[in-house]
């Protein structure tokens, strides 16, 4: 397919992503994948970035024009002194003091020294890079779209946590008033209750906030807008930290990486476009070989009346070859190969960052399914342990000591699994995208 047929196509898929209203409140509960649809219709460096390609299409289009017939037209009029015109001896003529001519040419260059097929070939590699690139922001976006996300998740179940904890450490403090009222336990209880109550509250205040900052974060990602007036976002987010075993050993996710990152593609192309240049380059060592053809008209030579006129077509052929251009040439030539040499460095640098990327990548990855999965029975222990000492206090075996003790290993155990949850998540996430692998993307209704 053509680029130009390309980039209409592409244009026209974003016009109808865009017709959402930017800025737009969203209402309703947002998936992930909703989420990323959002990113792609509303997120303002993804827009930006198909500005850019419309940029590239005017490069493609200059580019493509070096091989395209022009068209000139050409037409002067010139009014002289007539002393300055000599008179034939014979006969006495004298030319015209004014004369004019015009002339419509057609154009067509036949030989540059291979710069014309070099244009034909640099014109799908220039779309086809810009393209790469900009599948390389729409990743880098997304990454950055799932890792607010699931951080929005975090905030909204650590305030379940918070709030879980909040309401044992009320009861508690309920029985501790209901036994010092029956004279069964000392002051110190109650007050001890008390305080706990008190530590209690400022965690769930903190985690309230960062559920707030954390959607204002993802709001920004999405292009959503808060009503004006109001502190609050009101992101009803509908997808859960879901885990699932995905078993990839690194050399596999080294290899894939190699073979799936748009980067190493799109600098792939640049090598080849910088060898398009030197060919470019090279070939201004050469002649240039233009047909051309067209109709022209002109006054005549021998009659001071501007209306009589000769006219006809005409054809031909030309030829310019620059012998020597005080080494203009040659620099393009050693600019053009310095280039491509550059390109092939960063090609082999690029790779050794990527393979860092996925060896980091991958190491916090099965740091947190190690992590996830030593916490899978903690917060069933953690519940059965608190059990256990608030029959013992019943029963007189246990201090209410005991039984805050258990409270808190409780909460640290809520909390500790839903992080662990939460980081196997994003660390997935992000092996992913260091392996180069899509993310997967669904409309979402528009808001």
């Amino acid at each position: 397919m053509k680029p130009a047929t390309i980039f209409l196509a592409l244009c026209a898929c974003a016009e109808a992503i865009l017709g959402a209203p930017t800025n737009a409140i969203f209402s309703g509960p947002i998936s992930l994948e909703g989420a990323y649809g959002l990113a792609l219709a509303q997120n303002h460096t993804i827009r930006k970035s198909l500005k850019e390609l419309e940029v590239t299409h005017g490069v493609v289009v200059q580019t493509r024009a070096v091989t395209l017939p022009k068209v000139r037209w050409l037409t002067d009029f010139q009014s002289s002194d007539a002393n300055s015109i000599e008179t034939v001896p014979v006969g006495g003529i004298k030319a015209p003091d004014h004369r004019w001519s015009s002339n419509l040419r057609l154009v067509q260059s036949i030989y540059e020294g291979g710069r014309l097929t070099a244009a034909l070939r640099l014109e799908k590699l220039i779309w086809e890079q810009a393209l790469l690139q900009h599948r390389v922001l729409i990743s880098d976006t997304l990454l950055n779209v799932r890792v607010a996300y699931d951080g929005a998740l975090l905030a909204a179940q650590q305030i379940g946590v918070q709030e879980a904890s909040l309401r044992l450490i009320e009861r508690e403090l309920e029985d501790v008033k209901k036994r010092y009222a029956a004279g069964a336990a000392p002051k110190f209880d109650v007050l001890r209750a008390e305080v706990e109550l008190a530590n209690a509250r400022p965690r769930l205040i903190r985690a309230r906030n960062a559920l707030r900052i954390a959607q204002s974060e993802l709001a920004v990602l999405l292009g959503l807008s808060t009503p004006k007036g109001t502190g609050e976002n009101q992101l009803d987010l509908g997808g859960t930290l879901v885990i699932e075993p995905w078993p990839v050993e690194l050399p596999v996710a080294i290899a894939r990486a190699f073979d799936q990152r748009t980067e190493l593609a799109a600098l792939r192309i640049a090598e080849k476009i910088r060898a398009e240049d030197i060919i470019i380059a090279e070939s201004r060592r050469k002649p240039v070989v233009e047909m051309f053809t067209g109709y022209g008209a002109r006054s005549s030579s021998f009659t001071r009346d501007l209306t009589r006129d000769l006219s006809g077509w005409f054809a031909g052929v030309q030829a310019t070859w620059d012998i020597y251009d005080g080494n203009l040439t040659k620099g393009r030539i050693t600019e053009a190969n310095a280039k491509h040499g550059k390109v092939r460095l960063e090609i082999e640098e690029r790779m050794l960052h990527i393979e860092h990327e996925v060896r980091i990548a991958h190491s916090a990855f099965v740091e947190a399914r190690e992590l996830l999965a030593s916490q899978e029975k903690v917060q069933e222990q953690a519940e059965e342990a608190l059990r256990l000492a608030q029959a013992r206090a019943a029963a007189g075996a246990a201090t209410q000591l005991d039984v805050l003790t258990a409270q808190t290993a409780l909460t640290e155990a809520r909390s500790t699994q839903v992080l662990a949850r939460h980081d196997y998540s994003v660390a997935r996430a992000r092996l992913e995208r260091a392996i180069g692998l899509d993310f997967q993307v669904e409309r979402q209704g528009k808001p």
